[in-house]
């Protein structure tokens, strides 16, 4: 006989339900795992209560085990109930099927035949050849990611992505996560939350709440044993559609599935994916089966706050990698490795760029070097500024709350802002740029003669971040960005969007970035008419297409205020990062009622606002360039571009007069005048990662002119001031 208890304060009612004591925080406090005690235990606590006394856990905190009978139950329920909805839905498909349908397998060309209702992707792919059924991981059917399993719903266009495509790439992370998932529940008991992707498209993580279990790498040994055992098992990923009703039966003991389920849409259709014993909330796809993933690893854990807030359930996220192949996984923990060695907190501190302070969390402190390359990296794109028709501007950095009610970001934004009283009055610290600009526009009338107006601002920028999610230059509470806002009519939306495209190739090109592009669309939940969507989605496709390079739709992800171009970057460790800004902004001008006088005068039309920047964040940009470079930065962008090093005390005075030319001719520039030997002073300004090292002795003296040794190279050669003041000007003209 067993006894289950979901929270102690039943446990206390059934124990002595008139003078059982418990701590007050205890009560209504759900156990981790159900609490399973038998008679002779249940007798116990009734003795006690009987004789006035307290359960009082260990370190004020109860600690129970995993109740695999219960977990059992609920598993047991989800595949009971997944099984027969899929076998009713399978009948009723029958029911349609057969139909012949056209399908035609693009690039290739290739038009097979099918069967409505029954052919999947996989069976398609098998009739091309064997090794593409067996690299396929995911499909496209007219547009829309499809799982290789899935039935064809009728004539289609059908393309198949590898491992080697993004498409495939995050296909694969999402199905690990599951895996990852099945074996976090199916080890700890676990409640699962969300189990996606990174954003980074670089691996993928599960949350789910422990209560007081605190994972860490120490299981990781457990968890990748686990998943390694559900590859091998070969369990296939199936998917059904279900009812809101059906959804909440088959989750309806973990509450945030639950509240997932019931924030959906009405008409959303609701997918549930199942992997052997695991059975998930998902909309999908999957790759075909867990066999795929033959290498997993995880990466690290961390605590989280259920949907971000920390004002809800504390709980932990942990971190995986895999891939198709050992080989891979082994060439991504080098690389791993790697790119430790260049974290940019590391070097930032032995560089003496940057540091933070407790007292100021999230807001970094650039010291001397660090801010040279902050203020290179905003003079380079104010020039180009002058060269392409924006205007700087200069906007406060604070308002009131007024004006973000009208921008919609106090009700959908807030908890995101610093927010503050002044006079009785309600005031925030600006987190973005766009509604300042907004007030801008409106503050006289405008004409369709001045448009497009191109308005850039680097106004600092303060967001409330949660305190762990602060990592560095990558995610902090104070920073600026190269923010600019085009206003312009929909006539020319197209030359604009292509000529910031044509502005981020120019820059990321400099940087040695390669980038993707992707065109995303109408969401769900969006605002506006389909029309001014359509339209706006189309100048977008022609603005991609006229820019040359290769892009791709991603359905659905645009924002619910306008469709956006996401870029991609890839830096020199093939990390993935995204930076750049360029998004369609239909509903603020429409909010603040902007509008312009058309052409005849006497009509008003209202302008569409391109968001954009090219760097982003500049304190992330000098992060991810830190590392990109290695903190071997480039001379048009280094902060110590050059020292002067004399060979002995009779050689100082003119190696001080050296670097005065060289300050002078606008260059970063030091003198090393202390008393160590030559070979001393090279091997210091090596480390220190100045570009170039001038050695000067008497000979130097005598002659007017300096040794030149380059940084990490071993030659020497002599040059005359003006030649190398003239080299110094040919790498800063060409971004070297």
């Amino acid at each position: 006989m067993r006894i289950i208890f979901w929270d102690l304060k039943a446990l206390s009612t059934l124990i002595n339900p008139n003078s059982f004591s418990l701590h007050s925080f205890l009560i209504h406090r759900p156990f981790t795992r159900t609490l399973t005690l038998n008679p002779d235990t249940l007798i116990q606590l009734r003795n006690q209560a009987s004789m006035g006394g307290e359960i009082k856990p260990n370190n004020s905190k109860p600690k129970f085990i995993k109740d695999e009978p219960y977990l059992d139950s609920i598993i047991e329920k989800r595949v009971r109930l997944f099984e027969s909805i899929k076998a009713h839905q399978n009948e009723a498909l029958q029911r349609i099927a057969g139909e012949t349908i056209r399908v035609l397998i693009l690039p290739d060309g290739i038009v097979k035949e099918g069967k409505k209702w029954i052919s999947s992707p996989m069976d398609i792919a098998k009739e091309i050849s064997k090794s593409r059924a067996a690299n396929a991981l995911i499909s496209q059917v007219n547009g829309t990611l499809w799982d290789m399993s899935r039935p064809l719903e009728g004539d289609c266009e059908l393309k198949l992505f590898t491992f080697d495509t993004c498409e495939g790439r995050d296909t694969f992370w999402h199905s690990s996560a599951h895996i990852l998932g099945q074996s976090l529940e199916m080890e700890y008991g676990c409640k699962l939350c969300i189990g996606p992707c990174t954003t980074r498209g670089e691996g993928f993580y599960y949350d789910a709440f422990y209560g007081d279990l605190a994972l860490n790498e120490e299981h990781f040994d457990q968890i990748k044993s686990q998943a390694t055992k559900v590859a091998a098992e070969k369990q296939p990923f199936e998917r059904i559609e279900v009812s809101r009703e059906q959804a909440l039966e088959m989750f309806d003991e973990n509450k945030f599935k639950v509240e997932i389920i019931k924030d959906l849409p009405e008409d959303k259709t609701i997918t549930v994916y199942r992997c052997g014993p695991l059975v998930d909330l998902c909309r999908g796809p999957h790759i075909p089966n867990t066999s795929f993933v033959k290498a997993f690893a995880c990466l690290k854990a961390s605590s989280s706050y259920w949907r971000g807030k920390s004002d809800r359930e504390s709980l932990q996220r942990v971190y995986g990698i895999s891939f198709p192949d050992a080989k891979r996984l082994k060439e991504y923990m080098v690389q791993l490795e790697e790119a430790k060695k260049y974290d940019h907190r590391i070097l930032g501190q032995n560089q003496e760029l940057f540091f933070f302070h407790p007292l100021s969390p999230g807001s970094s402190f650039f010291l001397p070097h660090g801010a040279r390359i902050y203020n290179k990296l905003m003079e380079f794109i104010k020039a180009q500024y002058r060269e392409r028709g924006y205007q700087e501007v200069l906007t406060p950095n604070m308002y009131n709350m007024q004006l973000w009610e009208t921008s919609g970001h106090a009700a959908n934004y807030k908890e995101n802002m610093f927010v503050f009283e002044i006079e009785k009055q309600e005031f925030g610290l600006k987190p973005m740029n766009c509604p300042g600009h907004c007030l801008m526009f409106e503050h006289r009338v405008r004409s369709y003669r001045e448009l497009p107006l191109r308005l850039a601002d680097f106004g600092v920028l303060h967001r409330n971040e949660l305190s762990g999610a602060l990592t560095g230059l990558t995610r902090v509470r104070r920073f600026q960005q190269d923010d600019a806002h085009i206003f312009c009519t929909e006539a020319q939306i197209k030359d604009e969007v292509r000529s910031v495209l044509e502005f981020i190739n120019y820059a990321y090109d400099i940087f040695g970035f390669t980038f993707e592009l992707e065109l995303s669309t109408r969401p769900e939940k969006y605002l506006g008419d389909i029309e001014t969507w359509g339209k706006a989605e189309a100048a977008l496709s022609e603005a991609l297409n006229e820019f040359g390079k290769p892009w791709k739709i991603n359905e659905g992800d645009g924002a619910f205020y306008g469709p956006k171009i996401d870029i991609s970057v890839f830096d020199a460790l093939k990390r993935k990062f995204q930076c750049a800004t360029l998004q369609l902004d239909f509903q603020l001008p429409s909010r603040f009622n902007l509008t312009y006088s058309a052409e005849d005068e006497a009509r008003r039309e209202r302008p569409v606002m391109i968001h954009r920047a090219i760097l982003g964040s500049v304190e992330r940009m000098l992060a991810i360039l830190l590392e990109h470079y290695k903190g071997k930065w480039p001379f048009w962008l280094s902060p110590r571009q050059a020292i002067v090093c004399p060979v002995s005390e009779k050689s100082q005075p003119y190696a001080l007069q050296v670097r005065d030319q060289i300050h002078k001719a606008g260059y970063y520039v030091d003198a090393d005048t202390t008393d160590r030997k030559i070979q001393k002073k090279i091997r210091e300004a090596q480390l220190a990662q100045y570009n170039y090292i001038l050695v000067v002795g008497e000979e130097e003296a005598n002659t007017g002119q300096v040794s030149v040794r380059v940084r990490d190279r071993a030659d020497f050669s002599v040059k005359s001031l003006e030649d190398l003041l003239k080299c110094f000007n040919e790498e800063t003209a060409a971004f070297r």
